[in-house]
């Protein structure tokens, strides 16, 4: 999925970034729409990655910088990461951001700690969080994309359309949602006209450098817009509580992860 020379000059930036930010890269995965199922072929290498400071980083009186980015290369690498005390204090508030991240299906730099995360995420994410989330993602989209235009970039209907099943799936299961768009669409049913029309444009969207700005597609506007209202968290009756505690469980692995215990 990842060419070989992407995938070294991937690598050559992280072991750069970490020796720079005296930090180790405890994992690191593509996101967005490469590892979301829906790339094109110029689409940027969303790189995301968790690392972790020496012990006494985490001592000092003030709280350090907890996050590190790097700006777009020529290679259209975009380089983010998460330290491991924040990514866990993320995993607390069932933010699933992190838990997309341990999703991907291309990995650059992998270690156990993905498998924990990735389960101590399931025992505890609270569904109202995760639902709020991707619906927030999902009217924010459609309100600075779609709404109101005549004609739209075509590849923004897929930042309406991967929440909106996510959301749906999370009031279905009540758990994490898949990450690839085509497993979400794979659970979720969709009416027969939208279904058509979201199969064609990602069949596009895969094949074709830029989509461009074309008349919107009513179809899907009138399946996004009804699932909006439909599936807003506010008027669902959905659970606010963390489905296990992990507090105890993150706060050992941090401490674990740091030094400071085995």
């Amino acid at each position: 999925m990842i060419a070989p020379d992407i995938r070294e000059h991937i690598e050559a930036r992280l072991a750069a970034t970490a020796v720079e930010q005296a930090v180790r890269v405890l994992y690191a995965a593509e996101s967005g729409s490469r590892a979301w199922g829906f790339g094109s072929p110029d689409s940027d290498y969303d790189v995301r990655f968790i690392y972790v400071h020496p012990r006494d980083w985490y001592v000092g009186l003030a709280e350090g910088r907890d996050v590190i980015e790097r700006p777009l290369d020529d290679k259209l690498v975009d380089l983010a990461g998460w330290d491991i005390r924040k990514a866990l204090r993320l995993l607390l508030k069932s933010n699933p951001t992190l838990y997309e991240w341990l999703l991907s299906p291309i990995v650059y730099t992998d270690s156990p700690l993905r498998a924990e995360l990735k389960a101590m995420f399931e025992a505890h994410a609270a569904p109202r969080a995760l639902a709020f989330h991707y619906w927030s993602i999902a009217q924010g989209q459609w309100r600075r994309e779609i709404e109101g235009k005549t004609e739209v970039k075509l590849k923004k209907y897929f930042y309406v359309i991967r929440p909106l099943l996510s959301l749906a799936w999370i009031v279905a299961q009540a758990t994490p949602p898949p990450m690839a768009i085509d497993d979400l669409l794979g659970e979720q049913p969709m009416p027969d006209a939208p279904r058509r029309a979201v199969d064609d444009l990602l069949m596009q969207k895969r094949d074709t450098p830029e989509l461009g700005r074309r008349p919107r597609i009513a179809a899907i506007d009138d399946w996004a817009m009804a699932t909006l209202e439909r599936l807003n968290p506010e008027h669902l009756a959905l659970s606010d509580k963390p489905r296990q505690d992990m507090r105890a469980d993150a706060d050992h692995l941090f401490r674990r992860i740091i030094g400071i215990v085995d």
